[in-house]
C-alpha cells in the first residue's frame, strides 16, 4: 500500500524537469563527484556541501530524475521547505532506492527533525536504500546536537562541490544557452560576465531574461542584445 506521507510530498515538492545530468556543466574538479552520481554507486551514503558553489540541489534532483527513470522510488526533500511537511515524511523511506535530502543544515538544533532524520538514516541502511545529502558547510561543522546523528553524517562519502572559475562559468553559461537553441558567442558570454552578478545562479535568470527577448524579437544573442534587454 502507498505510503501516505510520501503521497503528500510528492503534491508539495516536485522535481524541477530542468534539473537534469545533460543540463549540468561539470568542471574537472567536479567530475569524480558527478561521475560517482551517474555510476548509480552502491555506496550507502554520500554527503555534498559546497560553500556557495550553486549546484547542490540541482544534482539531487538530477539523481532522483535518473533513479525515476529507470523505473525505481526516489524522492527529493528540501528541508529549507520544511513549514510545507513534518518530520514524519520520513516514516517509509526506506522502501524507496533513492532518498536525496537538501539544505541539511537548515534542521541542526531541531531536536524533532534531528531524531527522525537519524531514525530514517538507520532504517535506510537496513534496506540497503541510497541516501545522498546536502549542505551549505562540511560535515563537521554542521550544528548537530545529536551526537549518533553527527557522527551518521560523517560515515559516508564526503564530497565538496566545487565553485566555478569565470572561465568555467562561461562554458556552463554557452551549456545552458546552446540546450535552449541559442547560440552564445564567447563575446557575449565575457560580455555578460564582466557586468553581472559572478553567482551561477543570477547568471542563469540573466539568460532566461535574453532567451525571452531573443525568441520574442527572434534576434540572435548579441552584445547589443545583451545592453538593450539589461539596461547596461
Amino acid at each position: 500500500m502507498p505510503n501516505s506521507n510520501f503521497d503528500q510530498l510528492t503534491l508539495g515538492v516536485g522535481l524541477d524537469d530542468d534539473a537534469q545530468f545533460e543540463n549540468f556543466f561539470v568542471s574537472e574538479a567536479n567530475r569524480p563527484l558527478v561521475n560517482t552520481l551517474l555510476s548509480g554507486s552502491d555506496e550507502p551514503f554520500l554527503y555534498i556541501w559546497g560553500n556557495g558553489a550553486p549546484g547542490l540541489s540541482h544534482l539531487l534532483q538530477a539523481s532522483c530524475h535518473k533513479v525515476t527513470a529507470d523505473g525505481a522510488g526516489a524522492i527529493y526533500l528540501p528541508l529549507r521547505e520544511r513549514s510545507s511537511f513534518q518530520p514524519q515524511i520520513l516514516e517509509g523511506a526506506e522502501s524507496l532506492s533513492l532518498v536525496c535530502i537538501d539544505d541539511i543544515d537548515c534542521i541542526a538544533g531541531d531536536a524533532q527533525w534531528e531524531a527522525a532524520l537519524f531514525t530514517a538514516f538507520n532504517a535506510l541502511r537496513q534496506t540497503g536504500a541510497q541516501l545522498i545529502t546536502a549542505s551549505h558547510m562540511p560535515a563537521q561543522q554542521l550544528p548537530i546536537l545529536l551526537p549518533d546523528l553527527l557522527s551518521r553524517l560523517q560515515s559516508g562519502l564526503l564530497y565538496q562541490l566545487v565553485e566555478l572559475d569565470d572561465e568555467d562559468k562561461l562554458l556552463a553559461l554557452q551549456l545552458r544557452a546552446k540546450k535552449r537553441g541559442l547560440d552564445m558567442p564567447d563575446s557575449v558570454g565575457e560580455f555578460i560576465l564582466l557586468r553581472a552578478e559572478r553567482n551561477l545562479s543570477a547568471l542563469m535568470r540573466i539568460l532566461d531574461e535574453l532567451d525571452h527577448r531573443s525568441l520574442q524579437q527572434q534576434r540572435k544573442l548579441t552584445v547589443p542584445l545583451v545592453k538593450e534587454t539589461l539596461g547596461w
